[in-house]
């Protein structure tokens, strides 16, 4: 599907947020599944504020003074597991660069690598306010979509598309089997449906429920008693930038690429520690008209600004050029 064309779809419909974060860090640190931890067991892309760090509880997002993403009272963090290639001849890895997710809108332009985020309302293509209204999440939130050790397709929501062009192609669940002449697209959505008591959950996924059927935008059928309360769905559209490897990857040959734990394709996964300012997020899903990044009061800056806002490093190791292993991982025996 042409990008433009895939805009051309959903622009007419009032439904959520979308905005592009800029990257802020890539290091070996999980808050969620591994609080504490420095280095934690993989590499991750990470967007957001700047109150990252190995141990986060609480309202976060009152403790960062600014933001990678272009929505300034969002100081949520978003991350996902690296993507490397590995060499078909040596074995040795190269980390993937990003690059903004196109077409940008907005005023968006300028962002520095980063992801896209979305938070759908019910669903893209009618007005449900009325009927089921959105309740954001609260401070001190944080789920997960996907597993590192999945070996098989076992969640709804994750996909790859081989970008060439202004084409995206089809929904894949494992890596595409070919280079692709405009790079990896990997989409995460999360569940919509929130069990109204718990933060997280020992796996930090059981206190959410997903009733998405299928890989695409799409309406979200009612929540289960289980799990009654309709939050935003959140979504992270991410385009790896593997074009400078298409040279290295011989005709036929199997797929060269793995993700920072060296697992399956399946095992594509991600994070989310809710952050937003106040009560900033309410107030955008309380508005039926918002959709993109215009939605009322909700307040946006440059992404010169978002591109200023850093974290140090605290692992100290190499993750740039050729390795001869991951990050945090020994070559096997």
């Amino acid at each position: 599907m042409k990008l433009l064309s895939a805009l051309a779809l959903i622009a007419p419909v009032r439904a959520g947020l979308r905005f592009p974060c800029s990257t802020l860090t890539v290091q070996r640190l999980d808050p969620v599944v591994q609080p504490g931890i420095a280095p934690s067991a993989h590499l991750h892309h990470i967007v957001g504020g700047n109150s990252f760090n190995a141990t986060m509880t609480g309202d976060v997002g009152a403790r960062s003074s600014c933001t990678t993403c272009q929505m300034s009272e969002d100081f949520s963090n978003y991350w996902v597991a690296h993507l490397f290639f590995k060499h078909p001849t040596n074995g040795s890895y190269h980390r993937v660069p990003v690059l903004p997710v196109q077409p940008l809108l907005g005023g968006s332009n300028g962002a520095e690598g980063g992801l896209t985020v979305y938070y759908t309302q019910f669903d893209l293509s009618r007005d449900n306010l009325a009927q089921q209204p959105i309740k954001a999440f609260p401070p001190g939130f944080r789920m997960t979509v996907g597993s590192p050790t999945a070996s098989s397709r076992s969640h709804i929501g994750l996909s790859y598309q081989c970008l060439t062009g202004g084409n995206r192609g089809a929904l894949l669940d494992n890596f595409p089997n070919q280079p692709c002449s405009g790079g990896i697209f990997t989409t995460h959505h999360f569940p919509p449906c929130w069990d109204g008591k718990n933060l997280d959950s020992a796996d930090h996924q059981s206190h959410m429920y997903n009733t998405v059927n299928t890989d695409y935008f799409n309406n979200a059928p009612a929540c289960p008693s289980s799990h009654p309360v309709r939050v935003p769905q959140v979504t992270f559209e991410i385009t790896w930038d593997t074009t400078k490897f298409n040279s290295l990857w011989t005709s036929g040959a199997p797929n060269p690429f793995v993700w920072s734990f060296e697992g399956s394709g399946y095992g594509t996964h991600a994070d989310y520690m809710f952050g937003w300012k106040d009560d900033a997020l309410q107030r955008a899903m309380d508005k039926s008209e918002c959709f993109y990044d215009g939605c009322g009061s909700i307040q946006k800056q440059p992404m010169t600004t978002a591109n200023q806002c850093k974290i140090e490093n605290t692992i100290d190791e190499e993750i740039d050029g050729w390795l001869d292993e991951l990050p945090g991982m020994s070559m096997p025996a």
